[in-house]
């Protein structure tokens, strides 16, 4: 029995907008939608844009969205945030952990939590992991333009290495989809470009407090990335928290045990933002 999940404070924000990652879809997010949800928490769950859909329908046709950018799905997240009543406590996995930081850049959010966040730039720390997991995008240029799925064994190697190979296949089966290319090589230029998408302003004073977590079998954003990523905020009075999960993969949000990585999540953003 996990711990129950904390309801929003009183005085507090009381909206939760979770961002999903890189080859997946707002359905990872299923469980922390239900299980928030009853804890009292108003929870929004968007798609990036043009990936509206079941995962059969954006397997079927990635044209909405294969040439989609980092610019592109933080303008569309940013656009719903300035649409609610009052800011939110702001979730993002993967690349969505980078959406975050961009997102709080941008003065946005009450809170922010990074869950094995892609590097934003600044980030130096790129382990051999890292990069393999990414070479299936990276090694064809033309694939800047395209979507890009992982198969099934890609898949398992660096998205669920802590499941079973049995329960990794269904996984993989029903919620992975083909990953614009395009975010892929803008993290992969970003310390070169002064104005890369994936820039963030790391000594805003007033940004709303950031926790960073990861796992320690995480191939895609190992604790390096994570630990590198607070780091990259040290400087600044804004708070900048870290967790690092023993034994979870890069898929934190969903594998076993995922209810206490959410509930410390929402715990944390109702501690730093109670009134």
């Amino acid at each position: 029995m996990t711990t129950p999940t904390t309801a929003p404070s009183p005085g507090g924000p009381d909206t939760v907008v979770l961002i999903h990652g890189l080859w997946m879809t707002p359905l990872s997010w299923k469980g922390w939608v239900d299980r928030l949800t009853a804890a009292g928490w108003k929870v929004q769950a968007p798609a990036w844009p043009g990936m509206e859909g079941t995962v059969e329908q954006l397997r079927a046709d990635t044209s909405p969205y294969e040439k989609l950018g980092v610019t592109e799905i933080v303008d569309h997240y940013d656009g719903i945030i300035r649409g609610l009543a009052a800011p939110p406590v702001i979730i993002g996995h993967s690349f969505g952990g980078a959406f975050t930081q961009a997102l709080l850049s941008r003065g946005l959010g009450a809170a922010g939590v990074a869950l094995s966040p892609a590097p934003v730039k600044g980030i130096l720390a790129l382990p051999i992991s890292s990069l393999k997991s990414s070479f299936p995008v990276l090694k064809n240029p033309a694939n800047r333009n395209r979507a890009v799925p992982l198969t099934e064994k890609q898949f398992h190697q660096a998205f669920a290495t802590s499941l079973s190979e049995a329960d990794s296949k269904i996984a993989w089966e029903t919620q992975s989809i083909p990953g614009p290319g395009k975010p892929l090589f803008q993290a992969a230029s970003a310390n070169f470009l002064p104005h890369s998408p994936l820039r963030v302003d790391r000594r805003k004073a007033d940004r709303a407090p950031l926790l960073v977590m990861g796992g320690t079998e995480d191939q895609i954003a190992p604790p390096a990335i994570v630990k590198a990523t607070q780091k990259l905020y040290a400087k600044v009075p804004s708070r900048t928290d870290m967790q690092i999960w023993d034994g979870r993969s890069h898929y934190i949000a969903a594998e076993p045990g995922w209810e206490d990585v959410a509930d410390k999540a929402v715990a944390w953003a109702a501690e730093v933002t109670t009134p």
